[in-house]
């Protein structure tokens, strides 16, 4: 018995890496680019495997980032026949990182396929698919099923696809994408067809982390956390799916493991959390408290953890009595680079999680305590290694052409989602509506709107 399961064992190691093998003969990066010191890191069983969302973090996931079936079509052409291509996700099309390294134009739909086994443990849950950004215009298929569609590259979008899923067996994802780059009105930053002077290539398509998570029914959807250090509270409102009149929420705050706050109410409405002289978040000692937020319905049915930083940003006057930018009601000079966030080898998408720490920390050993992120918006895991290791950021709105009034409003729509998607992070001090003049229009509305 133990010799067969020796053996049993040892077949299904090599059976293992005999398909990881097969996996990573099937892809290499793109010949001919400069390659950061991380991407020799990349591989198709190790490209972006932490869980991308530390603000709000379930223990239970399935990581879509991979090789995925790639074909790429006329624009409104149907669903191609055939996938003759592999893409490593996230890494955009155009990048080294992907594998292919395809100029995507606007006359073109990029289709991505992959399949998943949905484990049985989840069996009774909903699964909810997310994408933490595609680039531009995405309609998302589960078994053939329509599930969604999400227009907006640069903010994460969730879809439940219960209910089209099989009861058992391979799951088909797919994932149409267009995206017309500078060619349309839609923000989309530095991106242009034709790279050239301050201006770079384009990202089309998945570009951060892909993931399956299973809920309840009732679940944690999000949650807005206000620090106020004059009162020394959390005002904190969760938003929950599909909760009854009798849920509730519980929060509690912990420092090093330990609670020293807690404080309960009803989804949907401000809970105050009392945060006893607080230790205050600053880029010099960049202090965070960890958090769990538990859902309750009847019994608990969804919990999440996450973090948050006590910090204040505002006008005050100096010694002089002139007005400066203040952190904790003391003037901080702020000192820092317009940080693009454009890699050689993954363009929007960094190698590495390392790689996203290392823009981080090469700024405060440059004696810098901020950094402006320009036109683009970043992953999640950027900005909480800002608040980890005490970065203060100027988050800009990506500039649009904004040329009409479809292209307005559709720049509002993704300037609300910037917000609300990042608004919880400590390190983001400033919102900028527009980068010089690019696609200006309406700016004292907007500037007292944000």
């Amino acid at each position: 018995m133990k010799l067969r399961l020796i053996i049993t064992v040892g077949l299904l190691l090599v059976l293992a890496t005999g398909l990881a093998a097969m996996a990573a003969a099937t892809w290499a990066p793109v010949p001919g680019h400069i390659m950061t010191k991380w991407a020799k890191q990349v591989s198709p069983t190790n490209a972006l495997p932490e869980y991308p969302r530390p603000q709000m973090v379930r223990k239970d996931w399935i990581n879509l980032n991979g090789l995925w079936d790639l074909a790429i079509a006329k624009k409104d052409d149907s669903q191609p026949s055939q996938f003759d291509k592999k893409i490593l996700v996230p890494y955009p099309v155009e990048s080294a990182l992907s594998g292919v390294g395809h100029i995507v134009k606007p006359e073109e739909r990029v289709w991505y396929r992959r399949t998943v086994e949905i484990p049985k443990a989840w069996n009774g849950k909903r699964v909810l698919l997310n994408f933490g950004a595609v680039d531009w215009e995405a309609n998302v298929y589960v078994n053939g099923k329509e599930v969604g569609k999400h227009t907006g590259g640069y903010d994460p979008f969730t879809l439940d696809i219960t209910d089209a899923l099989k009861p058992s067996g391979s799951q088909e994802i797919v994932v149409s994408v267009w995206d017309p780059t500078d060619r349309a009105g839609q923000p989309h930053g530095k991106q242009v067809l034709e790279p050239g002077g301050i201006m770079y290539t384009g990202t089309t398509g998945i570009w951060r982390t892909a993931w399956l998570e299973p809920v309840s029914k009732s679940y944690i959807a999000s949650y807005k956390a206000v620090p106020d250090i004059d009162k020394q509270q959390l005002v904190i409102k969760v938003t929950a799916q599909g909760a009854s009149d009798k849920a509730t929420v519980k929060i509690t705050a912990m420092d090093s493991g330990k609670a020293v706050a807690n404080a309960s109410g009803k989804p949907g409405e401000e809970i105050i959390v009392k945060i006893k002289t607080p230790k205050l978040w600053s880029p010099d000692k960049p202090f965070l408290y960890d958090m769990k937020i538990a859902l309750a319905d009847g019994k608990l049915i969804d919990t999440i953890t996450g973090y948050f930083g006590m910090r204040k940003i505002s006008i005050v006057k100096d010694e002089s009595g002139i007005n400066r930018l203040g952190l904790n009601n003391k003037p901080l000079f702020q000192y820092g680079p317009l940080d693009q966030g454009f890699w050689p080898d993954g363009i929007y998408t960094a190698a590495t999680d390392e790689a996203l720490r290392y823009d981080v920390e090469i700024m405060k050993k440059l004696g810098c305590n901020m950094m402006r992120k320009h036109v683009k918006i970043e992953p999640d895991r950027l900005y909480y290694w800002a608040d980890k290791l005490g970065v203060m950021i100027w988050q800009d709105m990506p500039a649009g052409g904004n040329g009409s009034e479809a292209d307005k409003a559709n720049f509002e729509k993704e300037l609300k989602c910037m917000i609300d998607y990042l608004q919880n992070h400590p390190s983001i001090v400033m919102w900028v509506v527009f980068n010089e003049g690019w696609g200006q229009y309406d700016t004292p509305r907007l500037t007292n709107w944000v």
